[in-house]
């Protein structure tokens, strides 16, 4: 599967909400396209989602990847979530405010709400701090826990520590109704535990939690993950450049090329599945531009600097 970056301001990640899988899944798909496609969520536009591509995503089959989507979009519509603003105030919104369905075409159309479209964006030109991570890491994932708690895990992931989440907020994160596991053991059995194990098994990451109590009352949830190693095939952008001639051609490029380039080319889908989790823009197009200056770096990129418009002097 092509590595897909899925962007989502974390404030948006850390909202309240109450989503199923499929839900989810939808959710993700339109992150994803959004950014593949180049245009972008809006409030205005519908973005289209087909049947054939979740099937491929989410290992289904076409005509199951279609019904589930309808059925998904269906409850999708009517689900609201709430999250506080950058000025600490609670806010509430819907999901999408217009779904269409293309019956003929195993496809359907969504438009987001502007809250919505405001959390989840192109990396292009976002300043804020983003949670960023592989729809392959989740795509695998059963339970809708397991990939809200890897959502909420991997915003981390620069120091691999979340400190202690409340017990209300974290349920609230999770997508937990006030009747649901209403006994800790049933909570930690049907949803931290399995989520964890999940992880543990399917993604990029251990994980492993603590709880914090007050007198013999559990009051909330620290974690501490970690990235697995990486098998010899997984290569990173680093390890494919030991393969590389240093010896070829150098494009010396002017200060002015630099900046220029360097920000071209992270508009590209392709350049932005080098992206590092837990870069933002500025600094995703400060650690491209120091590619463009090192030889061996930079023969990485020549493909898709010349999709930019580079031309050699």
């Amino acid at each position: 599967m092509q590595k897909e970056l899925v962007v989502k301001t974390n404030r948006l990640n850390q909202a309240f909400q109450m989503l199923s899988l499929a839900e989810l899944h939808i959710v993700q798909l339109a992150i994803v396209d959004a950014r593949e496609t180049g245009t972008g969520l809006s409030t205005d536009i519908p973005l289209r989602i087909d049947a054939k591509r979740y099937a491929e995503v989410f290992t289904t089959s076409r005509q199951n990847a279609y019904q589930r989507m309808k059925e998904a979009e269906d409850t999708l519509f009517n689900r609201r979530f709430s999250f506080y603003d950058e000025d600490g105030k609670l806010v509430k919104s819907r999901w999408i405010s217009q779904v269409k369905y293309l019956d003929d075409q195993g496809a359907i159309e969504i438009v987001f709400t502007p809250a919505v479209v405001q959390g989840i964006s192109r990396i292009d030109g976002v300043k804020e701090f983003f949670t960023q991570y592989l729809l392959s890491q989740t795509a695998q994932l059963k339970s809708v826990y397991s990939a809200r708690l890897y959502e909420l895990l991997i915003q981390w992931r620069s120091t691999g520590k979340v400190p202690m989440v409340d017990l209300t907020t974290f349920r609230e994160q999770l997508g937990i109704a006030d009747h649901e596991y209403k006994l800790m053991s049933d909570f930690k059995k049907r949803v931290l535990e399995l989520a964890v194990k999940e992880i543990n098994e399917k993604t990029d990451i251990t994980v492993q939690y603590e709880q914090h109590k007050a007198g013999r009352i559990i009051k909330g949830f620290s974690f501490l993950f970690k990235q697995k190693q990486r098998s010899p095939k997984q290569k990173s952008e680093n390890d494919y450049s030991k393969d590389l001639n240093v010896g070829d051609i150098f494009h010396k490029l002017t200060e002015k090329q630099l900046d220029m380039f360097s920000s071209k080319l992270a508009d590209l889908p392709a350049v932005q599945t080098m992206a590092h989790v837990g870069e933002d823009m500025k600094q995703f197009v400060a650690r491209l531009r120091s590619m463009l200056m090192d030889a061996v770096q930079q023969k990485i990129l020549l493909p898709y600097l010349k999709e930019v418009g580079y031309t050699a002097a």
